[in-house]
């Protein structure tokens, strides 16, 4: 049937070419994002399980984000855990010197004053032993608890070390001198104690660290094993998209082609009215 009214093939040529434009513009869209799903538009489905993982990948890292603030508290406090561990044998060398009945008065006093500034110092350290905020040598604290889940229910914590003087760990006195002979004798005993109760604390320490260390690696390799899976969702392959996109330009040519094609058929009609 010929008719100027109704051109059937240029109406279904038309079809075709505004399919093939739609499907040309995602192909772009593809490229320009590099995502084949960047919408719930394109895949709703897909989408939505891309988003919930993202929302884990986020909760992941605040749980990094946690461990690492732990592990810096950790290391610090160990720092100065080893620094009073020196000082503590500094302190055990001028305690025995001290106690050398043939050691004068002269020569005891200026030990008992290295004494006193060490022990001086090793407060100094202890009070200074805080990473944002939180200090685990000065007794201020119980100890210190990282996330270990993304959902925030599971929790990692290590215990605080009081390296305060006259504590559980450091029993030296606030007030220790080794001014004379028999002071300098009976101090020898308590610094040795206090030295192992300090290296103990620091390998309590340590172990706390390598605890956090751990999950924290587990973390990481969590979060790249997540991402990888978003990509596998809704990454796209630009390769594949760069054949398709060439595809379809041609496609659109021969498009335009037909359909100019389909609009020349009612020019047949004039002939017949010749």
């Amino acid at each position: 049937m010929l008719s100027v009214n109704t051109n059937t093939g240029a109406m279904l040529a038309l079809q075709y070419l505004n399919k093939t434009d739609r499907d040309l513009q995602a192909a772009q869209a593809h490229i320009n994002t590099g995502l084949k799903v960047a919408s719930a538009k394109d895949d709703g489905s897909t989408f939505a399980i891309a988003q919930n993982m993202r929302g884990e990948v986020a909760g992941f890292h605040a749980v990094g984000d946690s461990l690492n603030r732990g592990v810096s508290a950790i290391d610090v406090a160990m720092s100065a855990g080893q620094t009073v561990s020196d000082l503590l044998i500094e302190m055990k060398g001028k305690a025995v010197a001290s106690a050398d009945i043939s050691l004068g008065t002269a020569s005891r006093e200026a030990l008992n004053a290295d004494f006193i500034a060490l022990r001086a110092q090793i407060n100094t350290i202890v009070q200074n032993a805080a990473f944002n905020g939180t200090n685990l040598v000065d007794g201020s604290v119980s100890g210190i608890t990282a996330l270990a889940s993304a959902d925030g229910l599971n929790k990692i914590t290590v215990s605080a070390e009081n390296m305060n003087l006259s504590g559980s760990v450091i029993t030296i006195s606030t007030q220790a001198a080794i001014s004379t002979q028999a002071a300098a004798s009976a101090m020898i005993t308590t610094i040795s104690d206090s030295l192992e109760n300090v290296n103990a604390a620091l390998a309590r320490l340590g172990s706390g660290s390598k605890k956090f260390a751990i999950q924290q690696e587990f973390i990481t390799k969590l979060i790249d094993t997540l991402n990888t899976g978003i990509g596998n969702l809704v990454d796209a392959d630009l390769a594949v998209e760069s054949a398709r996109l060439q595809s379809l330009q041609v496609k659109q040519q021969l498009g335009v082609q037909a359909l100019s094609i389909a609009n020349q058929q009612p020019q047949i009609i004039l002939s017949l009215f010749r």
